[in-house]
């Protein structure tokens, strides 16, 4: 008997839940055309013990606890202290604002460190395959082709949640606080996964390799991405909409499953906390799954052609089609507490347009917003089923 070749794109997946990184795990574990590897986790929406424990926590909301190995990376920068973790957008447990998070099924694997198992997972994969798709600081991701350079070549690509750019990048509003527009979301200058681990960033955007293989994805881009009351309405009753779910309560309280009520939830807390802070009222930015969506481009001509997520490099309507690479650098200079306070530009992005041809960093101005969202509630469907099935057992080995 012959077996069925596995197209499916291999993707290892490092983040710090965190609200968004919710959604990132859950396109991740349930996007057909993605075989996830393994999680690691790292410090930034909350201390690493958090992040570990909440990332353990979201996979048993979605049956995959025994199916998906998390394992513990860092729990603070490179080269830097400790960073205290926020408390004002993602609450003190870096999940607030819900109940219906499980106790986890499976704790993380303390077999081996974060970056072992990485290197190992991408090792198993054909060359030019695998993804590594980061959303919280670049730490692990550094430290992954630090310790083991030759990955650099043997990967097919990093895609990275991190950055700002403004001067009108995107159209995206990137936000205001105490009357004065910000570029960041950490400080005026900085978004936050940049800002934890700045010489994280650079040793990534400066290997001119790795750089080439990079795609960011910039709060510049996120914000075109808003959770609006649409969007939270798709997530709790699907496709089919309110109307079809009388049983419900009137006023939003409630999806159709536990799982859509514990989602929309969390982004209620993520939507306060952003129009309190930043003055995003719309709706708050689902920045991460975003990072694990630009893993689903370049598949025309390929068997997984039908799940491409268009990203383009230019804003539609506007431009003309056309490629675009960048060389990013990372202001490094200066401590967390000199960029809190005292104005330094530490963790801020410079992107500068290369010549055309020229490989560097692909920062993309746009997507594919209806069809990102309509694949997102696909795999919150998926999940549902799988919850419904009680699929969330140990392996046979």
């Amino acid at each position: 008997m012959v077996s069925k070749v596995d197209n499916r794109i291999p993707v290892w997946l490092d983040c710090d839940p965190g609200h968004d990184d919710t959604f990132a795990i859950l396109l991740a574990a349930y996007h057909p055309a993605i075989r996830i590897l393994g999680i690691s986790t790292v410090f930034g929406n909350a201390s690493l013990e958090k992040t570990t424990r909440n990332a353990c926590s979201i996979l048993t909301s979605i049956s995959r606890s025994h199916s998906i190995p998390i394992y513990i990376g860092a729990s603070h920068a490179l080269q830097r202290p400790t960073m205290h973790a926020p408390t004002d957008i993602h609450g003190e447990s870096g999940l607030d604002g819900t109940d219906l998070l499980p106790t986890p099924l499976v704790g993380p694997n303390t077999t081996i460190d974060a970056v072992t198992a990485m290197s190992t997972a991408l090792r198993s994969c054909a060359p030019g395959t695998a993804w590594v798709v980061a959303t919280g600081s670049f730490t692990n991701a550094a430290q992954l082709f630090l310790d083991h350079p030759d990955l650099v070549s043997h990967i097919k690509g990093l895609s990275l949640m991190g950055g700002a750019f403004g001067s009108g990048f995107t159209p995206a509003i990137l936000g205001t606080v105490d009357g004065v527009p910000r570029v960041g979301n950490w400080t005026q200058f900085a978004e936050f996964n940049v800002m934890a681990d700045p010489e994280a960033a650079d040793v990534i955007f400066s290997n001119r390799e790795l750089a080439g293989k990079t795609t960011l994805i910039p709060l510049d881009l996120t914000h075109m991405v808003l959770t609006t009351e649409q969007v939270r309405d798709l997530i709790l009753y699907g496709p089919e909409g309110k109307e079809a779910h009388p049983e419900l309560p009137a006023d939003g309280s409630k999806g159709k499953t536990t799982l859509r009520t514990m989602l929309v939830e969390l982004l209620m807390f993520f939507a306060k906390t952003y129009a309190d802070v930043f003055g995003i009222t719309e709706g708050p930015p689902l920045h991460d799954p975003l990072a694990v969506a630009a893993v689903l481009t370049g598949l025309v001509g390929t068997p997984l052609e039908e799940y491409q997520i268009p990203f383009w490099d230019f804003t539609p309507g506007s431009v003309e089609n056309h490629r675009e690479r960048f060389d990013v650098t990372v202001v490094t200079e200066g401590s967390y507490e000199d960029a809190r306070t005292g104005g330094a530009k530490t963790g801020m992005t410079v992107a500068k347009l290369l010549p055309e041809g020229q490989e560097g960093v692909r920062i993309p101005r746009g997507l594919d917003i209806p069809l990102f969202w309509k694949v997102l509630e696909e795999c919150v469907s998926r999940a549902d089923e799988a919850n419904k099935r009680g699929e969330d057992v140990p392996l046979a080995n």
